[in-house]
């Protein structure tokens, strides 16, 4: 591990004056971070302590929402009632991530901003990762691929967000809250975390100096009926093959109207207004079902190695929404 200095921030000014410095990393948790580290993936040169900044309350929004301190533990956040009782699509992702021991002390915002699980970006002896090292290649292409996308991804990077958290939110139309040198801004979810492109090395939209301070939730009318579907190798402790986020406002039996986000599949988050769209005014039946999924999938371009993520998604999406409707009409 690269040798660095530590220093526990007390006020967020103070952590964003410390963050100016070339080489910082912010850390909250460290649960995805320090691994990095010791793999010699990351090398920070500094490390500026936010956990134990005032940033950890979960509080109600005067229009009927709800924020999120960026430090708030994930296991505090999923069992919090407020979250449980208006938005428990979230409750559901957090607690199918990860293990109990880390819920406890990773935190929303560090989840956030989680580097993506390629074993070619963990692995230092791979020389080809584009996401580590900018123009040596993507050793997943003619490699391993069998857990990277099928959606959004480029000749650069094949690699897949590997967040729970982040697809409930997408799905939840959160907006991400920063603080840096310009002041505050606002990130809608769907905008905070990059597709590849190019530039497979930059996972979020984020600024340099810039730390995540909360996570706003909007009023919410689908805490009824709505569902998280994550499927995986393995009951507990592994990364989702495929994972979606479902969530319908009912109106009797029709759909008044629906949010869908996939997870597993892409580099970020993975909505389609059209997929959801196809469900609204009628009610929710097997074939209407299988429609969104298909336009939530349009366009995949999977590999030799997780073709099978196509009718896994597939059946996934009409599952989940089955699920979350209490049935098909």
């Amino acid at each position: 591990m690269t040798p660095f200095t530590y220093h526990r921030a007390t006020t967020v000014d103070e952590a964003l004056q410390l963050g100016r410095q070339p080489g910082t990393r912010y850390i909250g948790g460290g649960t995805n971070l320090l691994d990095l580290a010791k793999a010699g993936v990351e090398q920070p040169i500094h490390l500026v302590d936010v956990g134990w900044l005032p940033l950890g309350t979960i509080e109600s929004l005067p229009d009927g929402g709800a924020r999120i301190g960026a430090t708030a533990s994930n296991a505090d956040t999923a069992n919090h009632a407020l979250i449980r009782e208006r938005y428990p699509l979230l409750s559901q992702a957090l607690l199918a991530g990860a293990s109990g021991q880390l819920r406890n002390m990773a935190t929303v915002g560090g989840n956030l901003m989680q580097r993506t699980r390629c074993h070619y970006f963990y692995d230092t002896g791979f020389s080809a990762c584009n996401k580590r090292a900018p123009g040596s290649g993507c050793g997943a292409l003619q490699g391993v691929h069998r857990m990277h996308a099928i959606l959004g991804a480029s000749e650069h990077c094949i690699a897949v967000n590997p967040s729970d958290m982040s697809v409930a939110l997408a799905a939840l139309e959160a907006v991400v809250v920063v603080r840096g040198d310009g002041g505050e801004r606002r990130i809608a979810i769907a905008d905070f975390h990059r597709l590849p492109g190019n530039t497979p090395q930059f996972d979020t939209v984020l600024r340099p100096g810039e730390m995540i301070v909360a996570v706003d939730l909007p009023p919410s009318r689908l805490a009824g009926h709505c569902h998280y579907l994550k499927v995986r190798d393995r009951a507990s402790y592994a990364f989702a093959l495929v994972s979606v986020a479902a969530a319908l406002e009912l109106d009797g039996r029709n759909v008044r109207s629906a949010r869908l986000a996939l997870g597993g599949v892409a580099h970020k988050p993975w909505r389609v207004p059209a997929a959801e769209q196809v469900l609204v005014g009628r009610p929710l039946s097997t074939p209407a079902a299988s429609e969104a999924a298909r336009l939530l999938l349009d366009g995949a371009r999977p590999l030799p190695n997780n073709a099978y993520k196509l009718a896994l998604a597939q059946h996934a999406v009409v599952r989940a929404l089955g699920i979350a409707a209490g049935g098909m009409a």
